[in-house]
């Protein structure tokens, strides 16, 4: 749950994760396994460092260096707060503006008007493409999997990742039909 991880969005201490990670270095299991987070923030690894990160294999929904537009945002990101954008801080300013672009869609700022407008209508946006908000609220779009670099293999500041697969929003969430969400029981 992210709640759990970290309350300062993502860029405190991560106990946990950051702790099992330094543990499995030490003791060499990262160097016979490979380890997967399943939610990691990039503060999550530039607070281990890529030497005792490399390797680490993690899924986002957004990385900064992706793209023109989200390294664009990121560093304007970057310039105010002096912290890499997360997937969370993406997210969060992707929802704004597509309620935002709903709201002036739909001409109203009627609850149910304007989220059936933001059903409606695509998500596009830095970390976004061709996205779909179903009835039961999740956004459906592309997710990435990704490998942290060496410390050999970083360029610049926070080029962290190395981008593996990226899983078709269609393979990438639960179909909602098995979800079992009461909002969209017939």
């Amino acid at each position: 749950m992210v709640c759990d991880q970290q309350r300062d969005g993502g860029y405190g201490k991560h106990g946990d994760f950051i702790n099992a990670v330094k543990q499995a270095h030490e003791f060499g299991i990262f160097g016979s396994q490979r380890l997967a987070g399943l939610i990691v923030f990039i503060a999550d690894v530039h607070n281990l460092g890529l030497q005792s990160a490399q390797g680490l294999l993690l899924s986002s929904a957004f990385y900064w260096d992706m793209t023109d537009e989200a390294r664009a945002w990121s560093k304007r990101f970057i310039a105010r707060t002096h912290k890499v954008p997360t997937m969370i801080h993406a997210g969060t300013y992707g929802a704004v503006m597509h309620y935002l672009k709903a709201a002036g869609a739909a001409g109203t700022l009627d609850g149910p008007a304007v989220a059936a407008k933001m059903r409606e209508m695509p998500v596009n946006d830095l970390m976004t493409k061709g996205g779909k908000i179903r009835r039961d609220g999740r956004l459906v779009r592309d997710m990435y999997l990704f490998r942290v670099k060496s410390p050999e293999d970083s360029k610049y500041a926070f080029d962290y990742y190395k981008l593996l697969a990226t899983i078709p929003k269609e393979e990438a969430f639960r179909p909602m039909d098995e979800g079992g969400c009461p909002l969209v029981q017939n």
